[in-house]
């Protein structure tokens, strides 16, 4: 609200109301002497201050009759010549008036402006944890955020050193500070506040320089809580500590596998040794009980191996797998960080591509993503020492078909002769290689229905792939 009357017939009335109020303060000044327009001039000022234009031009009318009704003057131009100069000062007096009053709106709306944006920032610093610095490192203020993040008193913190808030903020860290940026914590860890049984969460530390003109703060510290990004790298070890233990079951039960066939002939034959010498011996009469009896234990045990060896190898077999619907895309995906890693140490970048679309499979996660890690893996490695080395994680749906995962490079591909040995246990192409990764990987594949599948690529490397089964009517619970 303003402080002039927007009304028109307020603004009558109030110049009616001044010019007559200053008449009869006129009317009482008569006695001591003649002040003619004089005492007219604040009724227009009131005018001006309390209503618009149009009032202030008839406050002016009104106290130009009003004196030319009360003096009377035997010189018409003289009253003429008085009455016009009256009405230029009274006007220009006006609109000093409506100015100053204008000014004075626009400073309270300026200073209401003002205050709001005040609350607001006050609201967002104290939201935001932020410590000031003076140049010599001590505290000048500390925002309630902050304070629970550094778990101390607001109050007691300030003056005092930012090190004794902050173990491990030394005079490095201040230098550092006062070139702005990053502060990167010391190697004993990140930074932690907070008594040793029970720190407080890991934070970062970003400093910004305020100019030299400013005192008493000279460093502004932004504080973060690196609580969650702590938590993902946490979980990344955690899928990759997983993965790794999955890899390490397959990997024995595959060698279970190939250790049940391998010994299972040589078990037999050597319990058919023992039946024929049981044989031999039984000719010999009443003094071979006692070698047939120990022989009998023999191949006991011998049979009982094979039988140990036979389940094993029907449960590597036909082990249950935990399947249930999953989005193919997020398999992969979920797997970025660990694909990250794998190729870091050879400076490989991995590309994914996944069709997003259409991607839901029948499908163990963890068998699959182990498979993947396994391919990637063996990708990476082909395609050491080159240049332009690259990986590429493909993933396409094919309607009913099922949904095509494939994992490519640009390496140096791998030979014709060797295209049917390749999936063999203990055949590997890597010095030190166990030869199973690329068995077990093809288990995996393979309990789920589909084949893995690998062809040379026409600009070189090669590209493995195999197509998860849809979720049908059958496999619905």
């Amino acid at each position: 609200m303003t402080l002039r009357s927007k009304t028109g017939w307020n603004g009558v009335l109030i110049a009616c109301s001044t010019v007559l109020i200053a008449t009869l303060i006129r009317s009482v000044l008569e006695r001591f002497g003649n002040f003619y327009y004089l005492p007219l001039v604040p009724a227009v000022m009131a005018t001006a201050l309390l209503a618009g234009r149009l009032a202030v031009a008839l406050a002016i009318l009104l106290a130009i009759g009003t004196n030319l009704w009360l003096v009377q003057r035997e010189d018409g131009l003289d009253a003429a010549t008085n009455a016009a100069l009256f009405a230029v000062i009274a006007w220009v007096i006006a609109e000093v008036c409506r100015r100053l009053i204008d000014s004075l709106e626009q400073a309270r709306a300026l200073t209401r402006d003002l205050a709001v944006r005040e609350m607001l920032l006050d609201t967002i610093v104290a939201s935001t944890p932020i410590v000031t610095l003076d140049r010599e490192g001590r505290t000048r203020r500390v925002t309630p955020a902050a304070a629970n993040l550094l778990r101390v008193d607001r109050l007691a913190a300030i003056a005092q050193p930012f090190g004794s808030l902050l173990p491990g903020f030394d005079e490095t860290a201040l230098t550092k500070a006062r070139q702005g940026g990053e502060v990167l914590a010391p190697s004993s860890g990140p930074w932690t506040s907070g008594p040793s049984p029970l720190p407080g969460p890991p934070l970062t530390l970003h400093a910004n320089v305020l100019p030299d003109d400013i005192s008493p703060e000279h460093i502004i510290l932004t504080l973060g809580d690196d609580s969650e990004a702590e938590r993902i790298r946490r979980s990344e070890r955690d899928l990759i500590a997983r993965l790794s233990k999955v890899w390490r079951l397959n990997s024995m039960g595959e060698m279970a596998a190939t250790l049940a066939h391998e010994l299972n002939q040589p078990l037999s034959a050597a319990a058919v040794y023992l039946h024929a010498s049981q044989v031999e011996l039984a000719g010999l009469g009443p003094a071979a009980d006692g070698p047939t009896k120990t022989i009998e234990l023999a191949k006991a045990q011998l049979l009982r191996a094979g039988d140990i060896i036979r389940r094993m190898r029907e449960h590597v077999a036909t082990g249950a797998r935990s399947v249930t619907e999953e989005r193919a895309s997020l398999i992969v995906l979920d797997l970025a960080p660990v694909f990250a890693l794998i190729g870091q140490d050879t400076d490989t970048p991995i590309d994914l591509d996944m069709e997003e679309t259409d991607d839901r499979v029948l499908a163990d996660r963890i068998q699959i993503q182990q498979a993947l890690a396994n391919l990637v893996r063996n990708a990476v490695d082909a395609v050491i020492g080159r240049e332009d080395a690259r990986v590429t994680l493909t993933g396409r749906s094919h309607g009913s078909d099922g949904y095509e995962i494939a994992v490519s490079d640009n390496g140096d591909g791998i030979p014709a002769e060797q295209m049917d040995d390749i999936f063999h246990p203990m055949t590997t192409t890597k010095p030190g290689g166990m030869g199973l990764g690329l068995s077990v990987t093809r288990s995996i594949v393979e309990s789920h229905g589909a084949a893995l599948v690998v062809r040379r690529n026409p600009q070189g490397g090669a590209t493995f792939s195999f197509r998860l089964p849809r979720l049908t009517e059958p496999d619905l619970p």
